[in-house]
């Protein structure tokens, strides 16, 4: 039996951790890797030729776009691997077109950014940030002390997830060891789907009003563009927390920040619209807001899960096993 031909394409800059030797073996045991070197680009000699045999692609950040040129240059391919989240930017509607498969490591991503959620919700109910900077200029503790008596802390409280997302709905399952309330906003979610044992489904408006956190999980796609406005902000109780490790255009930025302003609600931020604030952002300096570049997601050795489960869904597909995150055309618009 003849073993399928793979190539790699990515970035080697931005994916280290993603494939290391003992992957990049595996993937040499079940496939004839044609090029230990990943494309970054799809024009060169080099390139057309990989392009031209590949029966397997391997794809990860910094990966060019495969459009429907790249894809003529492919004739042979069956499989596309991406050892990352969303292939929007990556893989374009004609493959599926044309029969090709796809494959990603979205699952592997959720991971490190439900665990920073937690670690988000838990630390702003027990208000870790707000004591951090109390304790700095009042190294006496009576400031902190004074703190204490307050409603506060992670007993008896209620967290609001907006999107039953994989990200969403493996905080809800995290939650479920915790002495908290779980509320859930999703329009798509029906009665039965296993989150509604972990979370009560409510319409958006009582999420905002009831909820001590609320996390937002929704895909970034053009009808949930700026789907947190000033009134849903203004809903949210005086000292509740919001928290956005989605995407920042989910959010009217302009009014998270005026809210932000009043001192009303404190927010946990990872991702912005753009993607870097402008210097002067209010981000930067509200002391009310713990701002983090981007890194909730996969960073460091958490990448090496994205490759993990990238190589296993190869070795599933060369053994003819149904593979277990293969993108459903059908789905699309729905996927972030």
């Amino acid at each position: 039996m003849m073993r399928p031909k793979l190539a790699l394409a990515m970035n080697p800059d931005k994916t280290r951790h993603v494939l290391d030797d003992g992957l990049v073996a595996r993937l040499a045991g079940c496939c004839d890797v044609l090029s230990p070197e990943p494309m970054e680009e799809f024009a060169s000699r080099e390139s057309r030729r990989l392009l031209a045999e590949a029966e397997v692609l391997v794809t990860g950040w910094g990966c060019p776009m495969i459009g429907p040129d790249v894809l003529r240059a492919a004739p042979n391919l069956r499989l596309i691997a991406h050892a990352a989240g969303t292939v929007k930017f990556t893989v374009d509607p004609s493959a599926y077109q044309r029969g090709i498969r796809v494959t990603h490591a979205a699952d592997a991503n959720a991971v490190p950014v439900a665990e920073f959620t937690l670690a988000a919700i838990l630390f702003a109910n027990k208000r870790a940030f707000g004591f951090r900077d109390l304790y700095r200029e009042d190294p006496s503790r009576r400031s902190s002390y004074a703190l204490m008596d307050q409603p506060i802390g992670n007993y008896r409280r209620t967290v609001g997830l907006i999107g039953a997302s994989r990200i969403g709905r493996k905080v809800a399952a995290m939650l479920a060891g915790f002495d908290m309330a779980v509320l859930l906003y999703d329009p798509f979610v029906r009665a039965g789907d296993p989150i509604t044992e972990q979370a009560e489904l409510v319409e958006l408006d009582a999420l905002m009003a009831r909820s001590d956190v609320v996390s937002l999980h929704a895909p970034s796609l053009p009808t949930n563009n700026g789907m947190i406005g000033a009134r849903q902000l203004k809903l949210m109780q005086d000292g509740a927390t919001f928290i956005n490790t989605a995407r920042g255009a989910l959010v009217d930025e302009a009014a998270l920040l005026a809210e932000l302003a009043t001192g009303r609600i404190q927010a946990v931020i990872d991702v912005t619209d753009p993607e870097i604030p402008p210097a002067d952002s209010p981000f930067f300096t509200l002391a009310n807001v713990f701002l983090t570049p981007h890194i909730a997601g996969a960073i460091g050795t958490e990448r090496a899960r994205l490759g993990l489960m990238a190589v296993e869904e190869v070795e599933r597909f060369v053994r003819g096993e149904p593979m277990l995150y293969e993108i459903e055309p059908e789905l699309l618009e729905r996927l972030a």
